[in-house]
């Protein structure tokens, strides 16, 4: 048992027997009253995020969550075959826990995979990840990079927004937790 001094970014809290991830926590002292911890907590299965407060001191149950690097295989089904990079050992990860990451994962790359007693909670990405555009329209002459976007399709068949310049073939850095064109790569 920890109390809610112990609390920081990215401590995983078991209550009412669900697991919660602390994205942000700052400690309150107020003038009149007791000290208090206000948290921005997200559900690691279902992604909710709630604001919840708990008095200074309190007791609460943190829950033991191992960040292992795991390089992702292939796709087996609606599952994804994840390999540890320290003992080898594969771990299938079903298509439910790694959600949108999905969109930009390409084999062989490395990823954190978050472990609770044997169960993949979460998938944390790099933060961009360089792909190659299978598909898109010819850009016409005189395009500028300072004008407008035109949809792309890169190698996982996940669909950007590039500038019209860029042509099929050209690899692209891509933000993971958004979507975004970062720029171009050059070999």
């Amino acid at each position: 048992m920890a109390t809610t001094n112990d609390i920081k970014n990215g401590t995983v809290l078991k209550l009412d027997g669900q697991l919660w991830n602390v994205i942000e926590f700052q400690h309150v002292k107020p003038g009149k009253g007791g000290a208090f911890v206000r948290t921005k907590m997200r559900n690691v299965l279902s992604g909710k995020v709630v604001d919840k407060t708990f008095n200074a001191g309190l007791k609460i149950e943190t829950a033991t969550v191992d960040r292992r690097d795991y390089q992702y295989l292939y796709k087996d089904g609606e599952d994804f075959v994840f390999m540890d990079t320290q003992d080898f050992d594969q771990v299938t990860v079903p298509a439910s826990t790694v959600g949108d990451a999905e969109n930009f994962l390409l084999e062989n790359i490395n990823v954190n995979i978050a472990m609770h007693e044997g169960t993949p909670l979460y998938i944390e990405m790099p933060a961009s990840v360089v792909m190659e555009i299978t598909y898109t329209e010819p850009g016409l002459q005189g395009d500028r990079s300072t004008g407008g976007t035109k949809p792309a399709t890169v190698e996982t068949g996940y669909q950007i927004q590039v500038p019209l310049f860029l042509e099929t073939g050209t690899k692209v850095k891509v933000d993971t937790r958004t979507g975004d064109y970062l720029g171009r790569v050059n070999d």
